[in-house]
């Protein structure tokens, strides 16, 4: 057979074997893609802007880090003490910006595979002056599973994550038994979950795995969604989404003390 017969494998994608920024973040930091396992989330490569180019550039190395699952972190050094609470999903990192200035006292991981939001939130902590932010690049699983200690989280915060509307992907929401029993690991009791998202199916399930979790309790007297706390900031997609008629619902649970 020749070899027009016989092709050979195409090679991997560029971005999986090249990083664009050779001291920021890398493009598959745990190689996840051979993990036979059903993932949450999509690599978004859209344009980085010439800021958070710059930003990557010349933060990355003090600020940023990759989830390649290769070491335990240690919260306490990175965060000078602070109580750390994991950010799951930032977007462009404007409410994450916000909550770390008006908590300097709290460390916060946050943690995406967006990096013009890795750009842009280093940026932004730059110019207000912040040191409670650090910025992770990969997969939570990894991250939850490989990364961090048993109890050492604060809390964790998971606002509006991709909804996979469509009902055959409803396997891929990240908000599922399995990862509330892996989550309540990390989180030290009395710690606080507080999810939001804008899709009605997607809270009605969230609410409904939550309450059953042996693990959590619902802060809520009585059960059900929470009111939109103070320090949870308006953001500019949830304000799209208002714009459009969703209607958005918070939910915080607590880390039980079994």
């Amino acid at each position: 057979m020749s070899e027009s017969q016989n092709p050979q494998p195409k090679p991997p994608p560029v971005w999986r074997v090249q990083p664009r920024f050779p001291d920021g973040p890398a493009p598959d930091p745990a190689g996840s893609h051979h993990e036979r396992r059903i993932r949450s989330f999509q690599p978004r490569r859209s344009r980085v802007t010439a800021g958070q180019e710059d930003a990557l550039r010349r933060l990355w190395s003090t600020w940023g880090f990759d989830i390649d699952g290769r070491e335990v972190l240690d919260l306490d050094k990175m965060f000078d003490g602070r109580p750390v609470v994991l950010e799951i999903g930032f977007g462009m990192g404007e409410a994450t910006a916000l909550m770390a200035a008006e908590d300097p006292e709290t460390g916060i991981l946050a943690i995406d595979v967006h990096t013009p939001g890795q750009g842009n939130l280093l940026g932004l902590a730059e110019r207000a002056g912040l040191t409670n932010v650090r910025v992770g690049n990969g997969d939570a699983i990894i991250l939850l599973r490989e990364m961090l200690a048993p109890d050492s989280l604060a809390g964790m915060r998971v606002y509006f994550p991709d909804p996979w509307p469509k009902k055959r992907h409803h396997k891929r929401r990240l908000i599922q038994p399995e990862f509330l029993t892996l989550a309540a690991t990390r989180l030290a009791p009395g710690a606080i979950l507080h999810c939001a998202t804008d899709w009605e199916d997607y809270a009605e399930q969230m609410l409904e795995v939550l309450t059953e979790h042996p693990d959590f309790e619902n802060t809520v007297p009585g059960g059900g969604y929470a009111p939109r706390p103070d320090f949870r900031p308006l953001t500019r997609f949830e304000g799209q989404g208002l714009d459009k008629g969703h209607v958005v619902h918070d939910l915080l649970f607590r880390r039980t003390q079994n």
